[in-house]
């Protein structure tokens, strides 16, 4: 019984760019990291330890991502990606918008809720007829948690002035 093997070694191999992209903002955003970090350094004082320590391990932690990610990337370490499903996406970068939208206007309760239905709607719920007064009671108790329980402050709307 044989099994059949692909042939490695007369095909080259290219290297994954999409994980050459993560290394590289994985680079950036060390870089960005450190570059604030040098200017922390001077408050230090007398301790080893100081308000710079912990975000340049952080940056060379990032680094040391960024060069396995590399490395990973040209050996093709990474496991074949699925089709890239868009419209779920797009569901919820409009919820996020709308929300972002409708928060001042409408308030948390409307807003959040809004934010659900899309996610929602993105994961695959069809009855948003349905969902769009259930999640809006769920924000609403939310938002009564954080107001009244916690004294946190929430942007009110129409619904939320009602509760006050």
């Amino acid at each position: 019984m044989s099994v059949d093997t692909p042939k490695t070694n007369s095909v080259q191999r290219r290297p994954d760019w999409a994980a050459l992209v993560i290394a590289a903002i994985l680079l950036i955003v060390a870089g960005v990291i450190l570059f604030d970090v040098s200017r922390l350094r001077d408050v230090g004082g007398y301790s080893q330890v100081g308000p710079a320590t912990v975000p340049s391990w952080i940056a060379y932690g990032l680094i040391g991502l960024a060069i396995w990610t590399i490395a990973a990337a040209f050996r093709g370490d990474f496991p074949v990606r699925e089709k890239q499903e868009v419209k779920p996406v797009v569901w919820i970068v409009a919820g996020l918008a709308a929300q972002m939208l409708l928060i001042r206007p409408l308030g948390f309760s409307i807003a959040t809720g809004v934010l659900f239905v899309l996610t929602a709607a993105g994961f695959g719920a069809r009855r948003i007829w349905i969902s769009i007064p259930i999640a809006i009671v769920i924000c609403l108790g939310i938002w009564w948690v954080f107001d009244q329980v916690l004294s946190l402050s929430l942007p009110a709307g129409p619904l939320e002035n009602l509760l006050q």
